[in-house]
């Protein structure tokens, strides 16, 4: 190392390789947020800017709140880290115990990880570890589903069926297959709340399974509500005929609820607003409100118990992050979980429903419009896409809002709003005025 720095210049964006941006086209006219408060951002030259996607889906208890600030703050001062292998620190496992009683059925255990990504990546590893540990060594496949995302890991780019984010990559994990999404525009569209029709699409899992032989297939992973595709719900019966096949063939099933989780649909987690139990379930984003990074998966007792085997001496599960369990995002989850229980903010989300899909559908008819799909505080708005330049519609429909000062979420050309669970009626009505006048102007 040069015993000389190299001159910083704080304005030069160049050093920075920005995640899922075009890169080139964003440092051209960047879009900055300096501070956040509630439910607003707030830019560099202190213009305010109203949140309707949770940051990226995660911030559900709105921003930069003072209970999970001030715990941050004395846990760092207290305990900044620790390892979480053959050692422990009280407030990780207080936080699982905490986690644990907000759990449906019979998933009791928490796994730490970091992020969504590892989340899924470590539910699959622990999906292949128990059905060795249980003799069937032989379940080694996995099937996902056209349009899922699970993530940036190579097992969630695997079992993800989301085409820009595997195409790069080459080679992923061997042995998977997806199911077809559930997306039927012609046959529910504009739909509120679960479809009507798609259901038997579910049955294409018996046929993926007669193919591959159903001995073979160690788990189902979905999304119960797809979202980083542009929020696709799943109709009436879809999800409990998924568990009732892989039950019957005794595969796993995984719910990816990374953004479903933590009061999103109403509910503590999907898996109780639709009454269908998975076996394992990743979560992240509001497990700490987005304010520390962390993850976590919950098995259910039976697959903890199948590693909880042979000597008690040896590693029941070789696996874990430097960081699982971190003291700060630890801190953070607590306080998280203590707002969320605080100000009812899972109920609060359930008694805006109605408003939010109203809302919503108030832009049927809108320009561009071909579609609306919600359920929870969750909306989807499909716009045609402009002839040889897919995207670019719902792009401009970006920047247009973010300069009128409301921040929304675009994949392809559908917009996708989740507003934190503290939003008021007028700032859903301001979301929504926003981007019908956005489309209004849209070429």
């Amino acid at each position: 190392m040069s015993a000389t720095p190299k001159s910083v210049d704080p304005n030069n964006l160049e050093a920075l390789w920005m995640p899922f941006t075009a890169n080139r086209q964003f440092k051209r006219k960047p879009r900055m947020l300096a501070r956040a408060e509630g439910m607003y951002y707030y830019t560099p030259d202190n213009r305010q800017v109203l949140d309707a996607t949770s940051g990226l889906w995660c911030v559900n208890a709105g921003h930069s709140r003072k209970p999970i600030v001030e715990a941050v703050q004395k846990q760092v001062a207290t305990l900044d880290y620790a390892p979480g292998f053959q050692m422990g620190h009280p407030v990780s496992f207080e936080f699982a115990a905490r986690l644990q009683a907000l759990l449906p059925g019979d998933l009791n255990h928490v796994f730490f990880t970091n992020s969504g990504s590892e989340s899924v990546d470590t539910a699959i590893k622990m999906a292949l570890a128990y059905h060795k540990a249980k003799g069937e060594s032989q379940r080694v496949r996995f099937i996902g589903r056209e349009r899922g995302y699970h993530g940036v890991g190579f097992g969630g780019i695997s079992v993800g069926g989301i085409a820009p984010n595997r195409k790069q990559f080459g080679l992923q994990l061997p042995y998977v297959d997806h199911l077809p999404h559930t997306h039927d525009i012609a046959r529910n569209n504009y739909v509120k709340g679960q479809p009507e029709h798609g259901a038997e699409l579910a049955d294409r899992l018996e046929a993926i399974l007669t193919l591959h032989d159903p001995s073979t297939v160690a788990a189902v992973i979905v999304e119960p509500v797809a979202g980083s595709t542009g929020v696709l719900v799943p109709p009436k019966g879809y999800l409990e005929k998924l568990r009732a096949i892989t039950k019957k063939h005794g595969i796993l099933l995984i719910f990816d609820e990374v953004i479903s989780g933590f009061g999103r649909l109403g509910t503590n987690f999907a898996a109780d607003r639709f009454n269908v139990e998975p076996d394992l379930m990743t979560v992240a984003k509001g497990i700490t409100n987005g304010t520390v990074p962390m993850g976590a998966v919950f098995a259910s007792k039976a697959i903890h118990e199948a590693f909880m085997q042979g000597p008690d001496n040896v590693i029941e599960f070789f696996h874990g992050y430097t960081y699982s369990g971190h003291p700060l995002a630890c801190a953070a989850g607590m306080a998280t979980l203590d707002v969320y229980r605080d100000e009812g903010l899972f109920e609060r989300a359930a008694s805006l429903e109605t408003y939010w899909q109203d809302a919503i559908h108030s832009l049927k008819g809108t320009k561009h419009v071909i579609d609306l799909r919600n359920i929870g505080l969750m909306a989807g708005i499909e716009l045609e896409s402009r002839p040889g330049a897919p995207g670019a519609r719902a792009y401009d429909a970006l920047v247009d809002c973010f300069e009128a000062g409301v921040l929304i979420r675009v994949t392809g050309d559908i917009v996708a709003m989740s507003p934190p669970l503290i939003v008021e009626k007028p700032q859903i009505d301001r979301m929504v005025d926003t981007l019908a006048t956005a489309l209004k102007r849209a070429a």
